[in-house]
């Protein structure tokens, strides 16, 4: 499936501020100075130790529909927002800048420049937003899903949060939790833009619109076949399973429960089940699921996990807290100086970064962030971690999803084995920052 995604124009999908910023700078002149942004987290979510590094197919998607067509100017015009000026400048535009950033799929930890971009100020500024917002979403679902993915040991997980968020989103995160490693989605928009694989059977709806269970069963097996999914909690769950098994034979795919003490119930359809001969029967779980939930299922007789609401919600951080700052920016003699605020509690540190991963036998031991490229020490060595995406305004960075889901894969092998671990605890390594 195409991994680009036509459709709307996206330059509207912006903050005022950036317009306002932009129309003062064409008429100071200093629009057309050099600028150096860099997107990065001051922290990570509370207890977190690691983030991930989502949204980069999404944003370069974006990018390429980053045009102010007739309508939008029309708007943008008639509100006030922009002078004549401005308008024209804006019909004309076109990001011409570079883009630099992790790969998609790569860990981050606070200060990791995750994303750098270059170009005038004009240019550079009006991407604040379209990067923060796509980045901050995709970003979040990704450690969430990620978390899931660890804590399932390696059973499957289904994404099938749509009808817990806005519908945009829902297809975004469907694509971010494949990429961490969900199996499944159960979002067709998901399957249709980004190719990730779709399933789903039947809900308690389609039960209920039967005259018994036995009905609905026979119903769904005439249409799906015996290796479908038949959800056995609307009634009582002992007496789904003999007539799932029933009707069915020994061959049913598997039965799905949504409700209750789903380890204790689980154990009882397993033992049901393998008393009934279906041996090869599955068992799926669903119902407000979350990584620790996931994890307290790890010693019960289930073969799935369907997850929803937690997963699309960033399982309680619902945004990666990303900021887009200015770093460097050109003087009034034509060179590149560093820049930062100096505010309590968020100052920064001026200059283009370089980001490496430090590694001790095979081991990330730390992250490196400098304004100059590191000297290994000795015993060690140094990774690169940022790609170029945008080159001169030309996306050379869209690559398939399943490249960046085997990088996450990949990535997380790297970390320490405490970097896994679900209990609260600080980044799994230490950033470094400074000059080499």
């Amino acid at each position: 499936m195409p991994e680009a995604v036509r459709g709307a124009g996206t330059a509207l999908l912006t903050d005022h501020y950036e317009l306002t910023m932009l129309q003062a700078a064409l008429r100071d002149g200093t629009a057309a100075r050099h600028a150096v942004f860099e997107v990065f987290a001051r922290r990570l979510p509370q207890g977190r130790r690691y983030g991930v590094t989502a949204g980069t197919g999404r944003f370069l998607d974006a990018l390429e529909r980053f045009r102010f067509g007739a309508d939008e100017l029309d708007f943008l015009t008639r509100s006030g927002v922009v002078d004549d000026a401005t308008a024209a400048w804006l019909e004309r535009f076109r990001f011409g800048g570079d883009v630099w950033g992790y790969a998609e799929g790569d860990c981050y930890f606070p200060g990791s420049p995750i994303l750098r971009v270059e170009g005038t100020f004009a240019e550079t500024v009006l991407l604040e937003t379209l990067a923060l917002s796509v980045f901050n979403h995709d970003c979040a679902i990704a450690a969430a899903a990620s978390r899931m993915v660890q804590a399932a040991g390696g059973r499957p997980l289904i994404e099938m949060g749509s009808r817990r968020t806005h519908e945009g989103a829902a297809v975004a995160a469907a694509r971010v939790a494949h990429l961490c490693g969900f199996a499944t989605t159960s979002n067709l928009e998901a399957g249709r833009t980004y190719g990730v694989p779709t399933a789903g059977t039947a809900a308690h709806a389609f039960t209920l619109l039967h005259d018994d269970e036995r009905a609905a069963f026979r119903s769904q097996l005439s249409a799906s076949g015996t290796d479908t999914t038949l959800l056995v909690d609307t009634y009582d769950v002992a007496e789904a399973v003999r007539t799932a098994v029933e009707l069915a034979g020994p061959g049913l795919g598997a039965v799905r429960i949504d409700s209750g003490d789903l380890r204790a119930v689980a154990e009882e359809a397993r033992r049901q089940l393998d008393g009934l001969g279906a041996r090869g029967t599955r068992v799926v779980v669903t119902g407000d699921l979350d990584e620790y939930a996931i994890a307290a299922l790890a010693a019960a007789p289930c073969d799935a996990y369907g997850v929803g609401t937690s997963l699309v919600t960033g399982s309680g951080a619902p945004t990666a807290s990303l900021v887009y700052k200015l770093v460097a920016r050109e003087d009034a003699s034509g060179d590149l100086v560093p820049v930062a605020k100096s505010s309590p509690g968020k100052s920064g540190t001026g200059g283009r970064k370089h980001a490496h991963r430090r590694f001790q036998d095979g081991v990330a031991v730390a992250e490196l962030v400098s304004t100059d490229a590191p000297a290994p020490e000795p015993g060690t060595e140094d990774r690169p971690l940022q790609v170029p995406l945008v080159t001169a305004g030309r996306v050379v960075g869209r690559e398939p999803l399943e490249a960046a889901r085997e990088r996450h894969r990949r990535a997380l092998a790297e970390l320490p084995p405490a970097a896994l671990h679900l209990t609260k605890g600080d980044p799994a390594l230490p950033t470094l920052t400074g000059q080499s």
